[in-house]
């Protein structure tokens, strides 16, 4: 039994081996659906996505999106859905840095990355209008926090389909 497990550990970890090389790639990927006239889209409402267990991230999150969503030209909906559901995703993770020195134990360098995924939605059927992700190496400081996801938000916001070249 002994054997088995450790069999299907090297396994993962053999499997796991390419995929985290090609993980280190970061910056923003854009899905957008190509029938929607994003110019068109004046406002805006939230429902609930994977908010960051930390209600202070979560409302620096919703904040930084509120204020480049009115950037683009949309605003808030005072009275219904609006023209576009929002919703945000964030979660952080470390990766293994493959170019790095291994150490003692052979263990290689992490780094820290944030991933911030906000999404738009048709708010009658709910299909995907548009997904905006960043994966991203973060300071984790508790006092930068604030600077970090503006930072981040901004830059996912330079690709939004209005700013972008057609």
């Amino acid at each position: 039994m002994k054997r088995v497990v450790v069999g299907g550990i090297l396994c993962l970890a053999v499997a796991a081996g390419p995929a985290a090389q090609s993980q280190l790639k970061y910056g923003v990927t854009v899905t957008a659906d190509k029938t929607v006239d994003f110019t068109k889209l004046k406002t805006y409402s939230w429902f609930n996505g994977q908010p960051a267990p930390n209600k202070t991230i979560d409302a620096q999150i919703v904040a930084a999106v509120d204020r480049e969503l009115q950037a683009v030209g949309l605003s808030k909906s005072t009275s219904g859905p609006g023209d576009a559901l929002v919703t945000y995703f964030a979660l952080r993770r470390s990766d293994s840095d493959m170019k790095s020195k291994p150490d003692a134990q052979g263990g290689r360098a992490q780094i820290t990355v944030g991933t911030l995924s906000v999404g738009l939605f048709n708010p009658g059927t709910k299909k995907e209008l548009l997904r905006l992700r960043l994966d991203k190496p973060i300071d984790t400081d508790p006092a930068k926090s604030e600077t970090t996801i503006n930072s981040a938000v901004a830059e996912l916001f330079t690709k939004y389909p209005t700013k972008t070249k057609k």
